[in-house]
Parts: structure tokens; sequence; C-alpha cells
């Protein structure tokens, strides 16, 4: 499978972005998908999930009430809208399909795409 992450960018304090992360190679209505970012020195740490049918959407502490996982399966895309960004948001992004294991930890997930960078200014 692939993952193509896009839609980061500058963004002011308070402002809004929405990722998108679209899928190819395999089916993904049937995948469990995920947010990751990893801001620099720092390690990658998950951001929020989303089931296969959309039916549960953990989220980190940290974005709860700011962040909202969705999906299209029918375009093969998950996305991440973000509203009212802060500076420790700044990272660059990930969305992978996960595999085996819990939700917050990257080495449950199989597929990564290729980051796409987020940077929020104060």
């Amino acid at each position: 499978v692939q993952l193509q992450a896009s839609g980061g960018g500058l963004v002011q304090a308070g402002g809004s972005l929405r990722l998108s992360c679209a899928a190819s190679g395999r089916t993904f209505s049937g995948d469990a998908m995920g947010w990751f970012r990893q801001a620099p020195g720092k390690e990658r740490e998950f951001v929020a999930g989303i089931s296969s049918d959309g039916g549960w959407t953990p989220y980190a502490d940290s974005v709860k009430g700011r962040f909202t996982i969705s999906r299209d399966n029918a375009k093969n895309t998950v996305y991440l809208q973000m509203n009212n960004l802060k500076p420790e948001d700044t990272a660059v992004y990930y969305c992978a399909r996960k595999n085996v294991g819990s939700w917050y930890f990257p080495n449950a997930y199989n597929y990564w795409g290729q980051g796409t960078l987020v940077t929020v200014s104060s």
C-alpha cells in the first residue's frame, strides 16, 4: 500500500489546516488508519486514529477538541482537520495504516506516508 500525505503548510496560531492522506495499492476500506507527528528532536507521537468504518476515533489528549479525523472510503482518503492550531503543533505529520497493537504506538502501524510539514507561527 502507498500513502501520500498532503495539506501541510505555514499557518498562524489560531488558524486551521486540513491534511489529507490518499491510499493506493490495496483495499483501503478495511484498514484502520492513524496520524502521527514528529517535531524536531522529539519522538514520533500519536495524534489521532480512525477505525475502518469510522466508528472509533481515538485522539491524543493534546489535540482533543481541536483536531478531527475522518475518512472517505470511496476516495481512499483519510483526513485530519486541525483547528485552533498552536505553535507546539509544529511538526511533520505522517499518516499510517494500522496493523496490530495499540493505537498509540508507531510499531502498531506497518505502512507510512512520507509526511507533510505543518508550521504554526506565534
